[in-house]
């Protein structure tokens, strides 16, 4: 029974010590799993400016304090863009600055722009 028993534990010593120098190749993966109760499924997003600060979506360089301060009546953030900005955030592990900082550059690949600010097009021509 001992045999047996040593056995087991070597086999789950083997794979547990596979898995972690294999790491870097199913470690993506893992995060593209949802499992069942983990996200949820309806998150209300804040509507106004003092909403998105308690959300997080503040910082010293996107300060939206000022907008709280004056009375500011508007909506808020836009409601795309807050929600595509959290789940950055929450997938990632992000901060705020971050966060906006990939959401944009998502947002400038898909609409061929490059980076630095230029167009992709090989047509482009700029004369400076």
């Amino acid at each position: 029974m001992s045999y047996l028993l040593y056995s087991l534990c070597f086999a789950l010593f083997a794979a547990a010590t596979a898995l972690f120098f294999t790491r870097s190749c199913w470690l993506r993966r893992l995060h593209e799993i949802h499992l069942p109760g983990s996200d949820y499924l309806y998150s209300r997003l804040p509507s106004t400016f003092a909403g998105d600060i308690e959300a997080g979506l503040s910082s010293s360089t996107f300060d939206l304090s000022g907008n709280v301060e004056d009375g500011d009546g508007r909506a808020g953030l836009d409601d795309e863009s807050k929600a595509a900005i959290l789940k950055i955030m929450k997938k990632r592990r992000m901060k705020f600055d971050q966060a906006r900082k990939v959401y944009m550059e998502e947002r400038f690949k898909a609409n061929g722009i490059g980076p630095d600010g230029r167009p992709r097009d090989p047509k482009f021509v700029s004369f400076s």
